[in-house]
């Protein structure tokens, strides 16, 4: 439709030369083309559309099927919907910790741990707070890396482990996270064990010996210890301090008299004219009076 149908240069000029008033009465007095109505961001229908929600009940209750069905990703989504749409309901307690669950099945990992911390924090008295602290130790071990690897991951894993021992002792969970403390200790010890022989190699004895020594300190119970001890021997013969290398076969022959690798370092101490033997003032021998102590 063309612009001059409605206002002409004469209809123009003569609002001007009227005033406003005139411009208002003399455009007023034309059809107004018909637009879409623009629909307003208060509008009261667009405002029920953007809060309407589903059920709370019925996103669970999907939200249970799909994990029952192993499509534990989908899962997670409905029961994050559950806690977004329905904060204070009683579900969305219980959805937060199905999250954890779902997305512990589905490998993501940190999206579990996430998931377990919320629980823990908002609901520290909660009977499942151990489940969620399970959880989030779980989530690292199941990530454990390589003793050749950076450890933060075992670390990590072994301070959320102990926190279920410690904070729910009585719980089903912590047996089970003891045997995994176990696993995860094995795995620094393993750690300390696999940089101080690169140390032996490179003949930086003494390094190796502050190696070898976390491991006799710290992961006494671990697989490593025996090992450990005769390193220590082999450490302190090359370095000449035979004293040390006499009372780490001494500990070691005390506690693991059977051990080939007992017999490697009675061998080693022989060949020198040496006979394992404690010295009073060891490093060694402190912690061996601390343990018949404790």
């Amino acid at each position: 439709m063309a612009f001059d149908r409605f206002f002409t240069i004469g209809t123009v000029r003569a609002c001007i030369a009227g005033g406003m008033a005139l411009v208002v009465a003399a455009c007023s007095s034309f059809p107004t083309p018909s637009l879409p109505r623009m629909p307003s961001l208060f509008n009261r229908e667009t405002v029920e559309e953007v809060v309407e929600t589903e059920p709370a009940d019925r996103l669970y209750n999907e939200g249970v099927v799909l994990a029952n069905a192993g499509s534990y990703t989908a899962a997670a989504a409905k029961f994050e919907d559950v806690d977004r749409q329905h904060p204070y309901s009683d579900l969305a307690r219980r959805s937060i910790l199905m999250v954890a669950y779902t997305k512990f099945e589905a490998r993501d990992y940190d999206g579990a741990v996430a998931a377990a911390q919320r629980y823990v924090t908002l609901h520290p008295g909660s009977p499942d707070a151990a489940y969620a602290q399970y959880i989030i130790g779980e989530s690292y071990y199941r990530q454990l890396p390589t003793v050749e690897r950076d450890q933060q991951a075992t670390e990590r894993a072994l301070r959320a482990l102990n926190d279920v021992i410690q904070k729910y002792p009585e719980s089903e969970y912590a047996a089970e996270a003891r045997g995994k403390v176990q696993v995860a200790y094995d795995q620094l010890a393993g750690k300390e064990m696999d940089v101080g022989r690169y140390y032996m190699k490179e003949a930086r004895f003494l390094a190796a010996v502050n190696r070898f020594r976390v491991v006799v300190e710290q992961y006494q119970t671990t697989r490593h210890i025996e090992e450990a001890l005769h390193r220590l021997v082999e450490c302190y013969m090359a370095l000449g301090v035979v004293s040390e290398a006499q009372t780490a076969a001494a500990v070691l022959g005390h506690n693991y008299p059977d051990s080939p690798w007992y017999r490697d370092s009675y061998t080693l101490l022989q060949r020198g004219g040496l006979e394992p033997e404690i010295n009073e003032g060891s490093w060694l021998n402190r912690i061996l009076r601390r343990d018949r102590e404790a």
